[in-house]
């Protein structure tokens, strides 16, 4: 017994000394918040940090403010920098060897560090000046910690130095996150197209008449089913690995506003909130610079972007701006016609030969890979399954694509004034809403529109003959805009905000179905006054609304004598109590939803299969299939029906059946299949998953989550609102600002989960940040 005792004791101690070991490496790494240092600054700079960790910077002028952001960025976020940085310029095999080598090809074709040292080159002096004091503070950041950021530790590597060009690189990240598809869309339309009469596929491939809410109230009607018969290829079943349609914009966003006629301050109130990957630690960084500018204070409230010197979204008091994502069409596959030895490629000129680059990508523990890059005037040459050779022409390669004009919205003192920029500012584009102090509220594209001359916009075009091109920017006086709209409400979420002349400035680049932008609008509209609170409920918005007519579908096929006899009465009764909202305990919930998808699947599989076939994924067509689908099943046409079912009355109900026994092999019961156990979040940090035993200690709690997509709050496990803002310019006090994990990207920090619970539990933290508990003085060097 005394052995035993003197065992458990033994392994007790060494457990509190193992652990006692990773405290004292980790804090090694932890910043000094109440530190004093010596920095490249004129004047003192005061970083202050409430007790949730939200930075206020005090500088006394704009470039010593970046120094200060840049030193506490690289504290707390220096290796989420060094991951962004990389990824944008392909460099990411250098620290993780060959599993980031394929990632790191692909990005190499783009050769955004070269862009971006480029780039460098044209900026102009007060920008240069930004640039270099940022990255001064970055460095001097990294290099005031006791030890060098934990992951480099644990990957056995040392961070190398941050450079002007990086924050570039920052940037040039953003377009791979919100216009990633690089010509994947338009090589699957091209397939689809090919392979079907022209009629049915512009049944399939349009956009929806159901789900729709264009701020400028254009509409569009539903492409009638054609009277021809249903092509026979998209009748059989092949084999298919990938046979999920698309169903809704993985990278989306809601931003909305309303004027100060609904407010009681008489200002106007805008709400965002941006839907992108959830990790740890958090895109967003919280932050507000103040600074003095020709005599007069300058404060700027909101988030940044670690890697950059400026406030993405937020308020200065006299105006309050945000952003969801375009997603216009920003890029165009060319099909490039080849001399017979394949050296050459055809333009209006005559035959040209493709500029040849050679990349050499460094891979960790592995000799570099040398790739060979083609190039052509219009961009880089991309291979696809079916051996035809592309180029891409994408906006993010052009000159203006990247810029730090971003900051002047820190100077705008009006929602017209802020609208004036559109064409000025060098980020990906977005749907811009601006309210100001006055109530005013605008709408515009942010970020370049290129003029372009196209016989068809969604699929490959041949540009040899000079007929399809791209000219210059469009000018700014014919960017769409709204401003002041007579119902004193804007919205975007990422569906189709424009039409008419507008919309063929912009395309589409794969617009959301619209049921959550509809639902949005028809929130705001239902406000006969709004305060912060108001806009704050839309955001949270987790109803179903689309799911309200699969529910009465599925029960209309679904009788209760048919589901005794395809023992279905229990998930029938399910799916008829759910309350159509995505709540973790709605079990019916989950069974509809995925009943949904199924049926998608089942009648589609054939189509999904003759993409695959060629190379393409039925999930990168640019519209949703719910629109035609449902099209389909209202006139149960029997020759739509796949051939391995007799009526879509059969297809349906053995969708049910296929649905039910999904679920019942994933969760043992349906009464254990509720959504919160299929909604669980994974907020994990990229290195969690190589730590043995103690990596999920970084990660945030697997906590059920409420919401879905087609509705206000997107939320999947690792993917959804990556911050909810809501604020009125010169009404800041009121307003509310919450990210899903915390400031700190270090485990030890006070801040590493601060914001976590708050963001879980839907709490409205202040938008300003809290009374100063900690401060750490940047001094000029003696």
């Amino acid at each position: 017994m005394k052995i035993i005792s003197w065992l458990i004791a033994t392994l007790l101690a060494l457990l509190l000394l193992c652990a006692l070991s990773i405290y004292l490496w980790l804090s090694a790494s932890l910043a000094d918040y109440n530190g004093k240092y010596q920095g490249a600054v004129a004047n003192p700079v005061y970083l202050e940090r409430d007790q949730l960790g939200y930075l206020t910077v005090q500088a006394q002028d704009r470039s010593d403010a970046a120094y200060g952001m840049g030193f506490a960025h690289a504290q707390d976020r220096f290796f989420q920098m060094d991951l962004t940085r990389r990824s944008a310029a392909g460099e990411l095999a250098e620290l993780f060897g060959q599993r980031a080598l394929e990632a790191d090809i692909k990005h190499r074709h783009h050769r955004f560090r070269l862009r971006a040292e480029q780039q460098l080159t044209r900026m102009s002096a007060t920008d240069l000046q930004l640039l270099t004091a940022y990255s001064r503070g970055v460095n001097d950041g990294l290099t005031s910690l006791r030890s060098q950021p934990f992951e480099y530790t644990l990957l056995r590597t040392s961070p190398k130095p941050w450079l002007e060009s990086d924050t570039l690189l920052v940037i040039y990240s953003m377009y791979f996150d919100l216009q990633g598809k690089l010509g994947r869309d338009e090589y699957a339309m091209t397939k689809l197209k090919d392979a079907l009469p022209l009629d049915w596929y512009q049944f399939l491939q349009q956009h929806s008449a159901d789900w729709q809410a264009a701020i400028d109230q254009s509409k569009v009607t539903n492409i009638p089913m054609p009277a021809t018969p249903y092509p026979a290829v998209l009748q059989q079943y092949l084999s298919c690995q990938h046979c999920n349609p698309a169903d809704a914009v993985d990278l989306g966003s809601n931003n909305f506003a309303v004027s100060g006629q609904l407010s009681s301050h008489g200002a106007a109130i805008l709400a965002d909130d941006m839907h992108l990957s959830l990790r740890v630690p958090a895109i967003w960084y919280k932050t507000q610079l103040n600074w003095h500018e020709q005599h007069e204070k300058k404060q700027v409230t909101g988030l940044s972007l670690p890697g950059t010197p400026a406030i993405v979204v937020g308020s200065n008091g006299h105006i309050a701006w945000g952003f969801t994502n375009s997603t216009a069409d920003w890029h165009d596959l060319i099909k490039l016609q080849l001399s017979t030895d394949k050296k050459q490629y055809l333009t209006k000129t005559g035959w040209q030969p493709f500029d040849t680059v050679t990349e050499y990508v460094k891979v960790r523990d592995a000799e570099p890979y040398t790739l060979t890059l083609q190039e052509t005037q219009w961009g880089p040459v991309l291979s696809f399954p079916d051996q035809q050779k592309y180029a891409l022409r994408w906006v993010a390669h052009d000159d203006n694509a990247v810029n730090l004009n971003l900051r002047y919205l820190e100077h705008a003192e009006s929602a017209e004034q802020a609208l004036s920029y559109a064409a000025l500012v060098g980020i990906p584009a977005q749907n811009m809403l601006v309210a100001d102090s006055n109530g005013n509220i605008g709408w515009t594209i942010f970020g370049p529109i290129p003029q372009r001359q196209l016989a068809h916009w969604d699929t490959a075009q041949d540009w040899s003959n000079g007929e399809n091109s791209w000219g210059s920017q469009v000018n700014i006086t014919d960017y769409p805009k709204l401003y002041n709209p007579t119902n004193d409400r804007l919205w975007s979420a990422n569906a189709r905000t424009v039409g008419n002349e507008h919309y063929a400035l912009l395309g589409n680049g794969g617009y959301d179905l619209g049921a959550r932008g509809m639902q949005i609008a028809e929130s705001l509209a239902s406000l006969e006054q709004a305060d912060e609170l108001a806009l704050h409920q839309i955001q949270l918005d987790h109803r179903a609304l689309l799911l309200a007519r699969w529910q009465k579908l599925l029960l209309d096929h679904l009788t209760e004598a048919v589901a005794v006899s395809l023992q279905l009465s229990e998930f029938r009764q399910y799916v008829m109590a759910s309350t159509l909202h995505a709540s973790p305990d709605d079990i019916g919930y989950t069974l509809l939803r995925q009943f949904r998808l199924k049926v998608l699947e089942l009648a589609f599989t054939p189509l999904s299969a003759l993409l695959e076939q060629a190379g393409a994924r039925s999930a990168d067509l640019k519209y949703s299939l719910e629109t035609p689908l449902w099209l389909m099943l209202e006139q149960e046409r029997p020759d739509t029906v796949p051939t391995a079912y007799a009526s879509w009355s059969e297809l349906l109900l053995s969708a049910a059946q296929i649905t039910q026994n999904d679920l019942l092999a994933q969760y043992g019961s349906l009464a254990n299949a509720n959504w919160g156990n299929r909604n669980t979040a994974r907020i994990e940090h990229p290195l969690s998953a190589a730590i043995p035993y103690f990596g999920h200690w970084l990660n945030m709690p697997a906590s059920p989550l409420a919401g879905d997509s087609h509705m206000p709050r997107v939320q999947h496990p690792a993917f959804g609102q990556s911050q909810r803002m809501v604020v009125a310019p010169g009404h800041e006090q009121q307003g509310i600002l919450v990210i899903p994990a915390g400031q700190s990207g270090h485990p030890l920090s006070p801040f590493y989960r601060a914001d976590h619970p708050y963001w879980q539990a839907a709490v409205a933290l202040p938008f300003l940040p809290g009374p100063k508990k900690y401060q750490q003085q940047l001094l000029p060097a003696p």
